[in-house]
């Protein structure tokens, strides 16, 4: 057995507050009034759907907070936990991303800021319904399914819904959903970078055992430790240790758990899929270099991450996945839907690689993953074989693979007869450039006005400065005017006096020259 590793922490730190309850209809009316107003924001702009949005966010935050008006918390401290931190940090570094590569493609800043949080809000809400549905069993109360900060949701689920909230987004600012989706998914390959840290530090999504011939460095990242009691409200340990608990109950093995006060060796496959997203972002931000359509960076991030789930989900161990679906050989099922997605890459996605060469070798490797898994899946002469049944995960990955292969085909085609068409944004994208154009050309204009407005006060107030004061100086005079004469004669006798003194240097004889 190796040591428990000490990496992972499923609270990161803890707020202390004060010794009085805290009311829920507190948070709620303050939501109310942030979205009223951003509504007042948005419709001075004249942005009338992001007012009717905020106006909507409102009218249900004001709902709650009447109805769970007597609804209160009260505690010593408030646990942040990790994967909330992490899912925190991976919205903000999508934002400037997704924004930055939005005005680079010539999409509506503004317009496309609005689309981004209708976005993530409408992702988190697909991801947490989808864990919700797979795990019934888990939510007891309302509260429940409102406690994001401890984890509970699935990447795909909030692929789903951020693809339904921008589409209906869009849809009403008449602007083509995949260039901005060409534009959001390099976030999403970010989001499982950051997110899935923030899974192996509270310890979710795990994976099966690690073989004994497994590397050490390897053993160790996939120990997850037995918590202290009390870290969490359910639960004295990690879901690794606990599962493996419930595993080998009266088996040697559990004896070995308690002593170790940590899990078995799993699959660290939080860090495997935190890996994928870091690929999955150098190879779209490669794609976006070489683009032919709109929609290809989306087309290749859908196919490249669905096909990568789906092999990360064997090795899988976590129940909160859920399982579907036709029961059969593991040997069968598994090479079969692999070689579903070799034939989805060669007819759909493969087309992108220009080189004739390094396209019939893709092709060709493609078909490789599928004779690897029957072979070793393969049970020996005369054994048993493993029934298994595909993941929620799996048959997503499998179903959405394939989908898009079959538009990344259509749309290549389309780009050839048409590829000035193949690149437009849409026709509200154009209109809200040329709104913003004209924003930048007035902006001068309406400067230069104010300062010709300033400098025309300026010298108002100069002339009427220069004015007081001449008339400061008539005053002045004119009450010199009017002193005794007296006040005069010394200054006449001096004058006088002085005439009299140039007269005498006058008249008096010049010296002799030679």
């Amino acid at each position: 057995m190796c040591k428990a590793s000490g990496a992972m922490y499923p609270i990161l730190f803890r707020i202390p507050l004060p010794h009085m309850p805290l009311k829920l209809w507190w948070a709620l009316v303050a939501v109310v009034v942030i979205a009223v107003v951003y509504a007042a924001l948005a419709q001075r702009k004249s942005d009338r759907t992001t007012a009717l949005i905020s106006l909507a966010v409102a009218a249900a935050a004001g709902f709650g907070a009447w109805k769970w008006k007597a609804v209160s918390y009260e505690a010593p401290n408030i646990p942040i936990y990790s994967y909330g931190v992490m899912l925190g940090l991976s919205l903000v570094i999508g934002w400037y991303l997704t924004l930055t590569l939005a005005e680079k493609d010539g999409l509506p800043k503004e317009t496309m800021a609005n689309c981004y949080v209708i976005t993530a809000v409408a992702a988190i809400v697909g991801s947490r319904v989808l864990y919700i549905l797979t795990n019934l069993d888990e939510f007891k109360t309302a509260a429940d399914l409102f406690a994001l900060r401890k984890g509970g949701l699935v990447a795909y689920g909030g692929f789903i819904g951020g693809f339904l909230g921008s589409w209906g987004y869009l849809q009403s600012k008449k602007i083509r959903l995949m260039p901005w989706a060409d534009a959001a998914v390099p976030s999403l390959a970010t989001g499982l970078l950051v997110t899935r840290i923030g899974c192996y530090l509270f310890g979710c999504d795990f994976g099966k055992r690690l073989p004994e011939t497994a590397p050490a460095f390897l053993k160790k990242l996939g120990t997850f430790p037995h918590w202290v009691s009390g870290t969490l409200e359910n639960g004295d340990g990690s879901p690794a240790y606990v599962r493996h608990l419930e595993l080998f109950r009266g088996s040697p093995l559990e004896k070995a758990i308690h002593d170790t006060n940590h899990s078995l060796p799993v699959h660290p496959t939080q860090i495997y899929e935190s890996i994928v997203g870091l690929a999955l972002f150098a190879l779209l931000m490669w794609q976006r270099k070489h683009l032919k359509f709109r929609g290809q960076v989306f087309f290749l991030f859908v196919f490249g991450y669905g096909f990568l789930r789906f092999l990360l989900e064997i090795i899988r161990d976590d129940v909160e996945r859920g399982e579907y679906g036709p029961v059969l050989a593991e040997h069968v099922f598994v090479p079969g839907c692999l070689l579903l997605f070799a034939v989805a890459f060669t007819f759909g996605i493969s087309l992108g690689i220009t080189n004739k060469n390094a396209r019939t070798a893709a092709r060709v490797v493609s078909f490789v993953p599928a004779i690897v898994a029957y072979v070793m899946l393969k049970p020996p002469s005369f054994g048993q074989s493993v029934n298994v049944q595909l993941s929620t995960s799996q048959w997503i990955a499998l179903t959405t693979a394939l989908a898009v292969s079959y538009f990344y085909a259509q749309f290549w085609q389309s780009a050839r007869k048409a590829p000035v068409m193949a690149m437009a944004l849409g026709e509200g994208a154009m209109i809200e450039e040329e709104k913003e154009e004209e924003a930048e050309e007035a902006a001068p204009k309406k400067k230069k006005k104010k300062k010709k407005i300033e400098a025309e006060v300026e010298a108002r107030e100069a002339d009427e400065t220069e004015k007081s004061e001449s008339e400061d100086d008539e005053e002045a005079k004119a009450e010199a005017g009017t002193k005794p004469e007296a006040s005069d004669k010394p200054e006449k006798k001096a004058e006088k006096k002085k005439d009299e003194g140039e007269a005498e240097k006058v008249a008096e004889p010049k010296p002799a020259t030679s």
